[in-house]
C-alpha cells in the first residue's frame, strides 16, 4: 500500500465535532489553537446554509472557538462557486436564508422568480408552501433544480427537523427532477474547499462524525479521513458501511498531537 503525504492541511465538520448541541467538543479550542499556531491550511464544513460564514464566526466566538471568517466553507458558499464557474452572473429564485442569497448576490448572480436559470433550494427556519409551489412551476417550465446539501434531517432540542433533503423530494416528487446536490457527500464541496485554502488532497485530511457524508465526501475527495465518535455515528455502525475512515478516534482531542 503506497504511503501517504504527511498531513498538511485539515477540513473539519463543525456540528459534532467541534461543538455539540451548541457546547464545545472538550479539544476543539485547542486544536484550533494548534492549526493556528503552526500556520497549517484549514477549513471548518458545514452542509448548513442557513448563516454566512461571518455568522458562524460569531456564534462560533461566543462559545470560545476561534475560526477565522477565511477559514468557514458552508454549502451555500461551494454552491455559489459551482454556479459561478458552470453558469457565470445567471439568475435564480432561492428558497433560503441569508448564508445563502448573500453567497449568490457576492458571485454576481441576480435573484428572481421570473424565468430564472435556476431553482435553488438550501435550508430555512420556514419552508413555505407558497415557495415551494412556485419553484416547482418553475422547473416544470425549465429552471434547472441545485439543492445545498442532501441532508434530511437537522437537529434541534426537540428533535429531528425537515432539512433540504426532504424537501427536495417532495420537489423532485412534484417535478420528477431530481436536484444536483453540491454539500457533502459531494466531493465537490471537499475540492472547492482545498482549492480556496491553496491544499492538495493527497496531503489533506477530513474530519467528521458521520460515515455518510464526512467520511465518504473525504474518501471521495482522495483525502485521509478521521472519524470521530462525539456525534453522531457510533463505533458499532462502522461496519455497516462498505468504506472505512482511514483512523477511528474518541474526539478532536485525540488529533490535537499530530498537527
Amino acid at each position: 500500500m503506497t504511503e501517504r503525504k504527511p498531513i498538511e492541511s485539515w477540513l473539519t465538520d463543525m456540528d459534532g465535532v467541534l461543538m455539540h448541541e451548541g457546547v464545545p467538543v472538550p479539544g476543539a479550542g485547542a486544536f484550533l489553537e494548534r492549526l493556528q499556531e503552526a500556520g497549517r491550511p484549514f477549513l471548518v464544513l458545514t452542509n448548513n446554509s442557513i448563516y454566512t460564514a461571518r455568522d458562524l464566526h460569531v456564534r462560533l466566538k461566543r462559545i470560545g472557538l476561534e475560526v477565522p471568517v477565511a477559514n468557514i466553507w458552508t454549502s451555500a458558499l461551494a454552491t455559489a462557486k459551482f454556479l459561478d464557474t458552470q453558469h457565470p452572473n445567471g439568475t435564480a429564485y432561492v428558497i433560503g436564508e441569508a448564508g445563502l442569497t448573500t453567497a449568490l448576490h457576492e458571485a454576481g448572480y441576480v435573484l428572481t422568480d421570473s424565468e430564472p436559470d435556476f431553482v435553488i433550494l438550501g435550508e430555512t427556519r420556514t419552508y413555505s408552501f407558497e415557495a415551494l409551489t412556485k419553484a416547482i412551476r418553475l422547473i416544470n417550465n425549465g429552471a434547472r433544480f441545485i439543492a445545498t446539501n442532501p441532508d434530511n434531517t437537522g437537529p434541534s432540542p426537540e428533535g429531528a427537523l425537515p432539512a433540504t433533503g426532504s424537501v427536495a423530494a417532495l420537489i423532485t416528487k412534484a417535478t420528477g427532477k431530481d436536484p444536483y446536490f453540491v454539500g457533502k457527500p459531494n466531493p465537490l464541496m471537499m475540492r472547492t474547499g482545498l482549492n480556496a485554502i491553496g491544499a492538495h488532497s493527497e496531503s489533506s485530511a477530513m474530519i467528521g462524525d458521520r460515515m455518510d457524508t464526512d467520511v465518504l465526501a473525504g474518501l471521495e475527495a482522495g483525502m485521509e479521513t478521521f472519524l470521530v465518535l462525539t456525534g453522531l455515528t457510533a463505533k458499532d455502525d462502522i461496519d455497516q458501511y462498505p468504506y472505512r475512515p482511514t483512523t477511528v478516534v474518541d474526539s478532536i482531542a485525540d488529533l490535537v498531537e499530530l498537527i
